[in-house]
């Protein structure tokens, strides 16, 4: 064989051998072998999330990411996780679509996170989705409950964590028809993914027939009283709401003036007392009797011990910050992630973290269990109901779980939350 061929059959044997490589780890998110970790190093690993802490979405939800933080630090302090400090870079989208896609491209390509934590938003996260598949980023837990995170097969990186729209539509219909039967049922919701699942779920339950009137908004608008002046018109008597807590606080405060008051059943997205109550100022009063649905502890009730774990934290690390809802879901986020950083062990790679996140086991403070499986990339599969009382948001009734497809039945979940353990961390 002579010098030329044999050069040419071995830039031949080099090319197949790179392609054959490259193949092998074409699976959407393993990397070839030998690639170094994004975001990760012997002594840190660097997160990052999109949220609105300005905009019309960050009245309540701009509480979260800092939250969370406050817990990574208590991690961080007590030693952090395998040996590794926890990094959260946290980035204002201002609930606005355009601006998602520039800040999760800046988390990914000039910061290098080793994942995207709790992005928060229906029209903002769904924008970001394959842009994140395409480089290989576990997109965990998002901070919405769209279906979309739900699709293992075309986005085998991305799980939610919110208990999805459907799911939550048929259990707040299922509490309308045992409770509110022959009375004329109404809906209204965010004109987008959001609002239109809630709608799947509830009329699922109800029949399409059953809801006499359904109106929907824009965040970009708040003027929401052409909506509410026609459901006012059309003799609504129970409104279901799928709103975040600005929406909800102008449809209660905008009915009022108007002279309306149904009985609301809103989506826990928008149900947050504390949030509702300082939006709405001395007009809280209008919120008595409000349904809403939780998956988390109640912030007020400092006898529940996950309850009294996380104020505790919150005291040290985020003091400054008022303690509600937002800011126990933002805790209870991190403490999920955590386990699946332990879980994921210490040698520790973006396909070992999906992996470990698939086969679930989690334990915390949530009511209803979480569905995650190679199948299901779905979070909690359930709620419990609330009610706002003489000023206090309290549980009432059993937990129940579903899924998402509208002819399987709504049931209740008898296994208790577990307390937490003695040492604070997972």
């Amino acid at each position: 064989m002579n010098r030329l061929m044999r050069r040419t059959l071995a830039i031949a044997t080099a090319a197949a051998l790179l392609t054959a490589a490259a193949a092998c780890s074409d699976d959407g998110q393993t990397p070839p072998a030998g690639v170094e970790v994004p975001g990760v190093t012997a002594t840190e690993i660097v997160v990052g999330t999109h949220m609105p802490l300005t905009g019309p979405a960050s009245a309540g939800y701009s509480e979260i990411a800092p939250a969370s933080k406050a817990y990574f630090d208590y991690v961080n302090a007590n030693g952090g996780v395998n040996g590794r400090k926890i990094t959260y870079k946290i980035m204002d989208d201002g609930y606005n679509p355009a601006n998602t896609q520039t800040v999760v491209r800046q988390l990914v390509l000039q910061d290098k996170v080793f994942a995207i934590l709790n992005g928060l938003g229906t029209p903002t996260h769904s924008g970001v989705l394959d842009f994140l598949k395409t480089n290989r980023v576990p997109d965990l837990f998002v901070a919405s409950g769209s279906r979309n995170w739900n699709q293992p097969d075309k986005y085998p990186g991305t799980f939610g964590f919110n208990t999805d729209y459907t799911v939550e539509g048929k259990i707040l219909a299922t509490h309308v028809k045992a409770n509110f039967a022959g009375k004329k049922t109404c809906f209204f919701g965010q004109d987008d993914d959001f609002g239109r699942d809630s709608l799947v779920g509830v009329e699922a339950v109800l029949g399409a027939g059953a809801v006499v009137a359904k109106e929907k908004y824009v965040v970009t608008n708040q003027n929401v009283a052409p909506q509410i002046g026609a459901l006012k018109a059309a003799g609504c008597e129970v409104v279901v709401l799928a709103t975040v807590p600005g929406f909800t606080a102008l449809s209660v405060g905008t009915a009022a003036r108007l002279g309306f008051r149904p009985q609301w059943v809103v989506s826990n997205v928008g149900s947050d007392y504390q949030t509702l109550s300082k939006l709405l100022g001395e007009g809280k009063v209008l919120l008595e009797g409000v349904v809403g649905a939780s998956n988390l502890p109640a912030p007020l009730d400092l006898n529940d011990p996950w309850t009294a774990m996380f104020k505790k934290i919150h005291d040290k690390y985020n003091g400054s910050a008022p303690f509600n809802g937002n800011t126990v879901y933002g805790m209870s986020v991190a403490y999920t992630f955590v386990q699946a950083l332990q879980n994921a062990g210490k040698d520790l790679t973006r396909e070992g973290l999906l992996a470990a996140v698939e086969k679930n086991g989690f334990t915390g403070p949530g009511y209803a269990p979480f569905r995650y499986s190679k199948t299901d990339h779905s979070g909690y599969g359930g709620y419990r109901l609330t009610k706002i009382e003489a000023g206090t948001q309290v549980f009432f009734g059993p937990v129940y779980t579903t899924d998402d497809t509208p002819t399987s039945p709504v049931t209740e979940y008898p296994t208790p939350r577990p307390t937490p353990p003695a040492v604070t961390l997972p």
